[in-house]
């Protein structure tokens, strides 16, 4: 098989033939290294790489599996950490001047549970400036173009772990979400990204009761998401939101018989603004589900008020992460993340307290909603990717948007209710770009939700279409 077809092979299977002996880790590894020589210049998307670290625990993987040792479900399997998330002895730089050149002393548990399964960290992938808005690019690194059409933006903030996936140049990687962050890039790259259950993979760090923001996986195919899953999710006994479910079911086999399933198909959430071909191309797939046996109806839940709550708890921990950064090194900070962090600093104590009360509202409503339905089905995105010289869409369908992140509301009203949610290919616009399906299930019902991703995948294959850059 050449170099550049493995890079392809599903993380699932690559695990598989490492396991098998068909290929060492040190030969997958470099077969990595060499896809991220040839095509990263393109995209921008490794942005720090550790290729001699890398290649050395490609040989200590082989020379354990040589002795006997006991193998994790991705023994071998080269890893992209997003660089918001901390790596130990690697820069992670937030994507801010401010930190270009910090090196933590310890991986985050999300990086530490990769490596304690088997993966092995190459490198780590472009972000916006600590993760503000879904256009990577930043002082540091510059930005990261999509790979089925470079003068286009990836989306973000995970936006260099998904063109990686996308271009071959890992297996695995470790994404955030707290609007889309991993749910707009996977869509703009063609790839999956699930934003897993709240408490699903622990959220550390200093707020741990009432961050919106969750850690999860990225991937090619539905199932590699899923065995990333197994082995990020789980307990953490300094998170107390975490979930104590055994996380082993996400290795499961996915398939299962859908006839009679009740799916909720929305097209705009009541009313938002959105783009016509995106409507288009998402409705160009309503048949599959159909053609599972599902039943599908037009509908959605009440979330009118989900973008005020939004808006306020996100400028919440704006203000908390930013306030030292704003006192500081104010002039070394872009413009929206000043704002962001800035709303959040006029905040009372009852704005903040009455926000998390209309939160506890829509959860209600949404229990409520999934006592008729089994899924919601609706867009990733409200616009297909756009011109990476902006920073962000400013009218959509001829509506003016009020903030920088108002044309994220298909993820950002997501966020607030505190389930699962994926996105899944589901086409491509006229011109070639990638569109998302974006599919929401109950409350900590992940399993089920990677299930119909996994199904609908299946029966469409869209991730299978390669972009040109990547050879």
């Amino acid at each position: 098989m050449p170099d550049s077809d493995i890079c392809f092979t599903p993380a699932t299977e690559q695990a598989r033939m490492v396991r098998d002996g068909e290929i060492s880790a040190v030969e997958l590894m470099q077969a990595h290294l060499d896809q991220i020589e040839r095509v990263n210049p393109a995209v921008n998307a490794v942005v720090t790489l550790v290729a001699d670290d890398a290649l050395a625990g490609a040989a200590d993987a082989d020379r354990a599996q040589a002795s006997g040792e006991e193998l994790g479900p991705l023994h071998g399997l080269p890893a992209g950490i997003k660089d918001l998330v901390s790596t130990a002895g690697i820069r992670t730089t937030m994507g801010s001047p401010i930190y270009a050149d910090n090196v933590p002393s310890s991986d985050a548990t999300i990086v530490s549970r990769m490596k304690t399964a088997g993966a092995i960290v190459l490198g780590k992938t472009n972000t916006p400036e600590f993760g503000a808005g879904s256009q990577t690019f930043n002082q540091v690194f510059g930005a990261t173009l999509n790979p089925y059409d470079t003068s286009k933006t990836c989306g973000g903030s995970s936006g260099g772990s998904g063109v990686g996936l996308a271009c071959g140049m890992f297996s695995t990687t470790v994404g955030t979400d707290l609007g889309g962050s991993l749910r707009n890039p996977a869509a703009w790259s063609n790839v999956v990204g699930l934003r897993p259950s709240p408490g699903r993979v622990p959220a550390s760090g200093p707020l741990p009761w009432t961050s919106m923001s969750t850690a999860g996986p990225m991937g090619r195919t539905v199932a590699d998401v899923a065995l990333q899953l197994s082995v990020q999710a789980g307990a953490d006994p300094l998170v107390p939101s975490s979930l104590h479910d055994d996380p082993s079911r996400f290795a499961d086999a996915l398939d299962r018989d859908f006839v009679g399933t009740k799916i909720a198909w929305s097209r705009d959430l009541g009313g938002r603004a959105i783009e016509p071909v995106q409507t288009q191309v998402l409705d160009a797939q309503r048949h599959v589900f159909e053609d599972l046996g599902c039943i599908v109806e037009d509908d959605e839940p009440d979330l009118k008020e989900s973008d005020s709550v939004f808006q306020v708890l996100r400028a919440f921990s704006f203000a908390h992460g930013q306030e030292r950064h704003l006192n500081e090194h104010r002039d070394q900070l872009k413009d929206t993340v000043i704002w962001n962090a800035e709303e959040g600093l006029q905040l009372s104590g009852l704005d903040v307290a009455k926000a998390e009360e209309m939160r506890t509202e829509l959860f209600g409503r949404m229990i409520a909603f999934f006592d008729n339905y089994d899924y919601l089905a609706l867009p990733v995105t409200s616009v297909p990717p756009f011109s990476v010289d902006i920073p962000y869409p400013t009218v959509v369908n001829g509506v003016e948007m009020e903030t920088y992140i108002d044309w994220m509301w298909p993820c950002m009203d997501i966020t607030v209710i505190a389930c699962p949610a994926i996105s899944v290919p589901v086409g491509f616009t006229p011109d070639g770009l990638p569109v998302g399906l974006q599919l929401v299930s109950a409350p900590r019902t992940d399993f089920e939700l990677l299930q119909l991703a996994h199904a609908f995948e299946g029966a469409t294959g869209f991730g299978k279409q390669r972009p040109g850059v990547a050879g």
